[in-house]
């Protein structure tokens, strides 16, 4: 098969669309887009292992609005970006990685 944009379609090497994912958080309900494994999120690995911050290259890679674009910088969650405000309080950060991990990890089977 030759390599070529229709056949990669075909071939499903694109990632899907967001998904959708509700949060509990300090009393309220939000919701949040995860971008499935992707090119973004290659990327943010990269950065990672160059010295950015992982998890913040992760959340940062993976969530997203509804329609793909990127919700944070790794500067917004490390608190960097503006310093008044702080980094991203520690247990949203652990509910956003818990809804990376349940899209990234959708559809396998459990070891």
């Amino acid at each position: 098969m030759e390599l070529n944009i229709a056949n990669l379609k075909k071939s499903k090497a694109f990632t899907a669309r967001p998904v959708e994912k509700q949060i509990e958080w300090s009393g309220s309900k939000f919701t949040c887009f995860v971008r499935p494994l992707s090119y973004q999120t290659a990327v943010g690995d990269i950065a990672a292992h160059r010295g950015a911050d992982p998890l913040a290259s992760r959340i940062a890679s993976s969530i997203c609005d509804a329609e793909g674009k990127a919700v944070f910088s790794v500067a917004d969650i490390t608190g960097e970006a503006d310093p008044e405000k702080g980094a991203l309080d520690p247990d949203l950060t652990n509910l956003l990685l818990i809804a990376i991990g349940e899209v990234q990890n959708a559809g396998k089977k459990a070891r």
